[in-house]
């Protein structure tokens, strides 16, 4: 059974970073806040500049295992680190069942990240179905979202 603090997360991986981008302004439009956004991708100019764009700081890098370097921000990056760094030490796969997610969509998430994909999670239960709707209009790839509370 999952803690009842568990923080709840609807993920996506953008195909690129200007599809991240695209995806983010449309999160953004719909009224979700900055502060509701995470963003994992490997480090570039182009991610970098997509992560101070959204987030209006110097993003966070992370020497992440089966991705190397990423620039990270955002609650889902919290989450999966927790205090063991386990986001640093396991990778998304090690560590996605900590949000709701079975092992193979760590899988999946972590392949499509470091293949050059955007790893884009939002949180918000109440409208985890809204930003599961908006992933799959601006082409989200492999969006889903994390078991409730209880659920599982």
């Amino acid at each position: 059974m999952l803690e009842k603090d568990r923080s709840f997360f609807t993920v996506c991986v953008f195909q690129d970073p200007a599809s991240a981008d695209r995806g983010l302004e449309a999160l953004r439009a719909r009224g979700f806040e900055a502060n509701s956004l995470s963003v994992i991708a490997k480090q570039s100019e182009s991610t970098e500049a997509l992560v101070k764009k959204l987030f209006n700081s110097v993003p966070i890098t992370l020497g992440v295992k089966g991705l190397g370097r990423v620039v990270a921000q955002g609650s889902l990056v919290s989450a999966l680190q927790g205090a063991d760094e386990g986001l640093v030490q396991t990778g998304v796969i090690g560590t996605i069942r900590r949000v709701g997610f079975q092992a193979h969509d760590g899988f999946i998430y972590q392949t499509l990240t470091e293949r050059g994909g955007v790893l884009v999670a939002v949180e918000s239960e109440p409208r985890a179905a809204d930003a599961l709707a908006l992933f799959h209009s601006y082409g989200g790839g492999n969006a889903a979202i994390g078991a409730w509370v209880g659920r599982v």
